[in-house]
């Protein structure tokens, strides 16, 4: 095999006598003779997609599955500044934090959004959070879009971090979250199992697809009918880019507000954005192993929504 330049981008599908292969050993193979740590480090920075999405080193790879290989490695921000923002702090101890994101807010820094993040607040509220983690994601343990409120979970140090990773990959936090959606959902309770990937008419978006996906579950209970629309709580299994908007966009119900996955000619008076709150976090705690249940009313946007006549 030729060596790649460094301008190189190069994908290779996966086989059926290559699944089962961790991705770090599969791409360590495919760019001999760097170190299976060299390759690690690529996996984390991004330099690595599976079916455009970033994976653990430790993902096991699938026939079929794209991996693409992006030999220059994206410029990391090294030195993401701290920035005193207002931040609502709803937990803490020694060995992690738990966040009320404001909607609106970005979570890490991003081309347009290098100040003005989670991630730059958090710095300024603790200094330390820069030595956990990756430079620009420093403690995050998973993420909200900009527009969805609600809880967000972080690790002040190394060993929760890791954890709270381990935790979350064998779905031992729960997350919780209240959504409007558009139409009165008939069933009080059910599940959505659909695999979710990249929408192949437009690379930006996921959608239910059997096309390089992966499996996908959310669970849905009814708390609300109204005349047209439906609060749901909703418990996400698995934790896919978008999975909540996706799924309810697929049995019928999109989520009132939303810009990309709902409805272009539903308008809603005083809702100005995607109706998605984080409402509760349950976890073992990492360290001491109590279990933790974390709540965040819905902020005065949403809940004036609610109250509506419109929505009566």
């Amino acid at each position: 095999m030729s060596a790649a330049s460094r301008n190189e981008v190069r994908k290779y599908e996966v086989g059926p006598a290559e699944a089962g292969q961790r991705l770090d050993r599969f791409v360590q193979q495919l760019l001999a003779p760097l170190s299976r740590a060299a390759v690690q480090r690529l996996i984390e920075e991004g330099a690595v997609l599976v079916n455009e999405e970033r994976e653990k080193a430790g993902y096991g790879l699938r026939a079929g599955d794209v991996v693409e290989v992006l030999w220059q490695l994206p410029q990391r921000v090294t030195e993401v500044a701290p920035r005193a923002l207002p931040l609502e702090i709803v937990y803490e101890d020694d060995d992690l934090l738990v966040v009320n994101k404001a909607a609106g807010m970005v979570v890490h820094p991003a081309p347009g959004h290098e100040e003005d993040t989670l991630v730059n607040a958090l710095l300024a509220y603790r200094p330390q959070l820069r030595e956990v983690g990756s430079g620009e994601r420093p403690g995050l343990v998973h993420r909200l879009d900009k527009d969805t409120s609600g809880l967000l979970l972080v690790a002040k140090h190394q060993q929760a971090l890791t954890a709270l990773a381990d935790m979350m990959q064998r779905r031992q936090i729960h997350k919780r979250y209240l959504a409007l959606v558009v139409g009165q959902v008939p069933l009080d309770q059910g599940t959505i199992e659909a695999p979710i990937g990249r929408d192949p008419r437009n690379r930006q978006l996921m959608t239910v697809t059997a096309h390089h996906s992966r499996e996908a579950r959310t669970h849905f209970r009814v708390v609300r009918r109204f005349a047209q629309h439906t609060l749901l709580s909703v418990e996400p299994e698995t934790g896919r880019t978008h999975q909540i908007r996706v799924h309810l966009k697929a049995i019928g119900y999109p989520v009132a507000g939303d810009p990309v996955y709902g409805r272009s000619n539903h308008r809603l008076p005083g809702l100005t954005r995607q109706f998605l709150h984080a409402a509760q976090l349950v976890l073992p705690h990492p360290v001491t192993g109590t279990t933790l249940k974390l709540e965040a009313p819905l902020p005065a946007d949403l809940q004036a929504v609610l109250e509506r006549e419109e929505l009566l």
